[in-house]
């Protein structure tokens, strides 16, 4: 069974730098498709950026485009997501999910979750 263990969430003052990772365990043929997510208190779960396995282009969110940046490591089964220029709107909790399925990575409905990292920016 696949699990997914977040980490490297934390507190930062506006337009500081935070690196959110994400390690995968527990299988022999792994997931295709990656993402993060992020959700905030009384809002809806946001797609934040996906990436496939062997693709060169990355899917952001309009509104971290240009600060945030994915990244895998499959020597390692871990995914990278890299935010600069953090803003005080950045604040959530951040998921990191996988599927096999390329319909699931177009609408963002993965089946394999972490249990979350926090990240506070301050202003």
């Amino acid at each position: 069974q696949v699990q997914l263990v977040e980490s490297g969430g934390g507190s930062v003052q506006a337009g500081g730098s935070l690196r959110l990772s994400c390690a995968a365990f527990g299988y022999s043929y792994g997931p295709t498709y990656w993402g993060w997510f992020r959700q905030a208190p009384g809002k809806e779960r946001e797609g934040v950026a996906r990436i496939w396995s062997g693709s060169a282009t990355p899917v952001y969110a309009d509104s971290v485009k240009g600060r945030f940046t994915v990244s895998q490591d499959n020597a390692k089964n871990t995914l990278y997501l890299q935010m600069n220029s953090l803003k005080p709107e950045d604040t959530a909790m951040y998921y990191c999910a996988a599927d096999w399925d390329p319909a699931r990575f177009a609408s963002g409905d993965f089946r394999i979750w972490g249990q979350g990292t926090q990240v506070t920016v301050s202003s």
